[in-house]
């Protein structure tokens, strides 16, 4: 392992407090011995994930800010230079889905929110980041989207909108920097996390969804793997493999037939759509 670049490197990452970006967290210091800064808002849920790395703990440590707010970012840079911390890896993680709807019938503050946190924040990060990043010997940007920003998704607008930015902002980056910034885009399918916590979904429902999602140690072994040997995109899944392949070859009909799968389901996360 120790001839792997990951070795011992120190790598912040956002949406570190529970799910597939403490996963993430998790293997980098079990298997490449990482030191890991941990972005989250819930300090009570990010101390208790940080307790499960026993005899590991102290390669973790953390702090609290909202991603989505600029400023944010910019007194993290002040610390970490405060402190001669000069990070090698940002993985940018946090992020969230809205309830399945259509697109008028979302509110402003829903909109604003999910551009702010989705998208925005992570801009903000490379660029204020970027300055201390290209300080290592081995910089690189790590920016989880997701399959949704691959082929459309009804109900997910706006989800869909801040992945597809996601995902020319990382493509942009990786030619941009070649040869100077290792630059990777993530592209999951669905994975057993919080992402549907704010939507309404009944127990019957979420065991049977959750049946279909990945594990998120999985996904996390896969992302883990793929940024090992310098894979610029990863994408993983049944779901996610998927809907890149069927998009690629068919991009105006996939997103039709990614619909109907929706609406034949019956499941009730979906009525809203088709009401």
């Amino acid at each position: 392992m120790k001839k792997n670049w990951l070795y011992k490197k120190t790598v912040i990452i956002s949406g570190a407090s529970g799910g597939l970006g403490f996963q993430v967290a998790k293997l980098l210091i079990e298997k490449y011995d990482c030191k890991i800064i941990g972005i989250a808002r819930n300090e009570k849920k990010i101390l208790e994930a940080a307790e499960t790395l026993k005899d590991k703990k102290e390669n973790f440590s953390y702090k609290l800010f909202d991603v989505s707010v600029k400023e944010n970012w910019e007194n993290f840079k002040v610390y970490l230079e405060q402190n001669g911390i000069i990070p090698d890896v940002l993985i940018n993680n946090a992020g969230f889905m809205l309830p399945f709807k259509r697109f008028d019938k979302l509110e402003e503050n829903e909109i604003a929110e999910i551009i702010a946190t989705n998208f925005v924040a992570n801009v903000n990060s490379v660029k204020i980041l970027m300055p201390l990043l290209k300080q290592s010997p081995s910089p690189a940007v790590i920016n989880i989207s997701s399959a949704a920003g691959l082929c459309a998704v009804i109900g997910e607008s706006m989800y869909c909108a801040t992945k597809f930015a996601m995902r020319g902002f990382t493509e942009t980056l990786i030619q941009e920097y070649r040869h100077k910034v290792y630059v990777s885009g993530v592209y999951p399918g669905f994975i057993k996390t919080d992402i549907l916590g704010r939507m309404s979904v009944s127990d019957k429902e979420n065991r049977l969804i959750r049946k279909l999602m990945m594990p998120a140690g999985r996904a996390a072994t896969k992302i883990v793997r793929g940024m090992s040997r310098h894979k610029k995109r990863i994408v993983m899944g049944i779901d996610g493999r998927t809907m890149s392949f069927f998009a690629r070859l068919f991009p105006s009909f996939t997103p039709y037939i990614v619909a109907k799968v929706l609406k034949t389901s019956g499941l009730e996360l979906f009525s809203e759509i088709f009401s």
